[in-house]
């Protein structure tokens, strides 16, 4: 993607530029991101999705009773009808099983991969919503049908209502107030606290979350994953690396509950091992950040890679990153150098290859992208 190129999308502004003034620092209001949108799913489709075992999907009302909250498969009957004000359906992750919703997601490229996360979709009857929150993430705000009044604030009292399903703050606080029409757009830097209500009926927002993962929980899980890398290196090793503790000058104790100082040396020593390899991290971040949510699976049963590749693209699941020498791939990691390493992140970074450039592929990168193929993580001709 050309960075410095001015987009509509951004309101004029470059993505450089963007990046360098708003991007976690302030919001945007851009008018007519998108100039003549349409909606990149239709209702119909939208409801579809809704039904699915392998969707994520919330029912949200608000009237008299309060606040409710409804988690999917939601049957269509399930659904409130069309003109019944104050109800609002929330898809996750329509990009992974819509193409046209997949391709809107593609323009917002010019971040990280590994930084952008899903794109939901929310649609409202006349004033629905979800109630005044905040996110923990960046976020973008995409009207694609109907229109939306979002209320924005600088909130420094984040503390939140009890006893209701939902995440609302307790005193919400607008600054600013905006009415989004179809093709317009909000963005939002994380914590920012917001109030979208739909004005009128068949109100549809995109809204491109970002990842932004927890110190805590990404140090649990890249530990995990080391430690498994690790169990199954040693399946492989030599002696060395098997020894077990051994205490030959261990003397008789006065304190038997008392843990030995070498016991301790020897456990630190185990896990230093462990982390020894300096990839060791970035491997584990990779295959994290690759990693298929768990509503995600590859159809492969049946699929067979052609004779000859002339062109392959990603499938709209699969997620693939790359660093300087890895490749990243549905949670699996591959070294990769030369030419091939080149060939394999220009994949990752355009998600297609044709003729010309499979062309300079080794044996080796075809047979990889063949088994990428039968596996249903790219498509092939």
């Amino acid at each position: 993607m050309e960075i410095n190129k001015p987009l509509p999308l951004l309101g004029g502004l470059s993505a450089a530029q963007f990046m360098r003034r708003h991007w976690q620092k302030k919001p945007l209001l851009v008018r007519q991101a998108i100039p003549a949108m349409v909606p990149p799913i239709e209702r119909s489709a939208l409801f579809a999705l809704a039904e699915r075992e392998d969707v994520e999907s919330r029912l949200i009302r608000h009237g008299k009773a309060g606040w409710t909250l409804r988690h999917g498969p939601l049957a269509r009957r399930a659904l409130p009808p069309r003109k019944q004000p104050a109800w609002t359906l929330l898809v996750q992750g329509v990009d992974l099983h819509h193409d046209g919703v997949h391709a809107l997601l593609q323009q917002f490229r010019f971040l990280p991969d590994a930084r952008l996360d899903d794109l939901m979709i929310s649609y409202a009857s006349d004033q629905g919503g979800v109630g005044a929150h905040f996110d923990s993430y960046d976020v973008f705000l995409l009207q694609a049908q109907g229109r939306r009044r979002w209320s924005i604030g600088r909130q420094s009292d984040l503390r939140l209502q009890q006893g209701v399903p939902l995440k609302i703050l307790e005193n919400f606080e607008p600054e600013q107030s905006f009415v989004l029409e179809p093709g317009d757009m909000l963005y939002l830097p994380p914590r920012y606290a917001h109030d979208g209500v739909a004005v009128g009926d068949d109100c549809m927002t995109c809204s491109i979350g970002l990842r932004s993962s927890a110190v805590g929980e990404l140090g649990a899980d890249l530990l995990a994953r080391v430690a498994q890398a690790y169990a199954e290196a040693l399946e492989d090793a030599g002696p060395a690396e098997l020894a077990r503790y051994r205490d030959p000058t261990q003397p008789a104790v006065e304190a038997p509950a008392a843990m030995p100082a070498a016991l301790q040396a020897f456990a630190r020593k185990a896990v230093d091992a462990a982390l020894r390899d300096p990839d060791a991290i970035d491997r584990a971040l990779g295959e994290s950040l690759t990693e298929p949510k768990a509503n995600v699976w590859f159809d492969s049963e049946g699929a067979e890679a052609p004779a000859e590749l002339h062109a392959v693209a990603l499938d709209r699941r699969t997620r693939m990153l790359y660093d300087a020498r890895h490749l990243y791939i549905n949670g699996e990691s591959f070294r990769a150098g030369g030419a091939d390493a080149t060939l394999m992140r220009r994949l990752a970074d355009q998600r297609a290859l044709g003729p010309r450039e499979l062309s300079r592929a080794s044996e080796g990168a075809l047979a990889l992208l063949a088994d990428w193929s039968e596996a249903g993580w790219v498509h092939a001709e």
